[in-house]
């Protein structure tokens, strides 16, 4: 998974937008599931924000971005009346970012692969082309447990691969974002409210928000379980040694999906877990 450390994760398409591209007015609102430490702009590192911010800059489309606490959610998508996508394991609704708001085709959307291919759809040529390029995305993960967090099903889409590679791919890393959460980079003015939801969604796995934490033996074990569960990924990335992504050279949205991910790690695990991970798949 060559390409996507820390640095290389932000700065892989950040080309200067066409003045065609400038002049569209391309609004996104995303959050890391938290509002992170200032400044939001190293420290953020939710990935399906991520995803949408890598397919924005492959498309090379203008756009600002608005940054949402976790415990105002609930209230900007039902304003903004974007319906959740998500549901828990008891039903309820599973309020979620990004959301981009498109003023120039009056459009509003709240998951991370149909803003993906709505961008797609509606600038095609734009910026680098195509998003969802064919290609074998031969990736599968089933978890040995529930996740904590659900998941995007795997809905009608135009590019079926690619919406099954997302939902593997999510479900691998969510199944060991408990090694993570105990580094995030919170807000302090929201950190209490946000710790809180965190066990919330967590019940009745989780009571408090210590018991995220993950230490000794049971570490050890979800770091080991964490980098083999990427060496299947780390195969496909070796395919085609002509550039860092799944195509060589070409970038395409599954990339973004993978390295949006990565971008979370990198940022929330203790530098030498990184390390240790990355070493494994680079």
């Amino acid at each position: 998974m060559h390409g996507f450390t820390r640095s290389q994760a932000q700065v892989t398409y950040c080309s200067t937008p066409s003045a065609a591209a400038a002049a569209r007015n391309v609004r996104a609102h995303h959050v890391l599931r938290h509002r992170p430490a200032p400044p939001a702009a190293k420290n953020c590192c939710s990935p399906n924000p991520w995803k949408t911010r890598f397919a924005l800059n492959f498309k090379a489309l203008a756009h600002t971005t608005k940054w949402v606490a976790l415990p105002d959610i609930v209230n900007l998508r039902t304003t903004l009346q974007v319906a959740p996508t998500r549901k828990f394991a008891d039903g309820s609704d599973f309020f979620t970012l990004p959301i981009i708001e498109d003023a120039s085709t009056g459009t509003t959307l709240g998951d991370s692969l149909d803003i993906a291919v709505y961008l797609q759809q509606t600038y095609p040529s734009a910026g680098d082309g195509d998003l969802f390029p064919d290609q074998p995305l031969d990736y599968a993960f089933d978890p040995a447990e529930g996740l904590l967090v659900p998941l995007s099903a795997v809905r009608d889409s135009p590019y079926p691969a690619y919406a099954t590679f997302n939902v593997h791919v999510d479900g691998a890393f969510t199944a060991h974002t408990q090694l993570t959460t105990v580094g995030f980079p919170f807000d302090p003015a929201n950190e209490a409210a946000t710790k809180a939801i965190f066990v919330d969604r967590a019940r009745p796995y989780m009571t408090a928000w210590e018991d995220f934490a993950l230490r000794g033996d049971d570490r050890a074990r979800m770091l080991a379980s964490f980098e083999a569960t990427l060496a299947p990924l780390a195969v496909l990335y070796g395919r085609d040694a002509a550039g860092p992504f799944l195509l060589g050279a070409r970038a395409s949205y599954a990339d973004f999906i993978v390295g949006a991910w990565l971008r979370m790690f990198d940022v929330t695990l203790p530098a030498e877990e990184w390390q240790q991970a990355y070493a494994e798949v680079k």
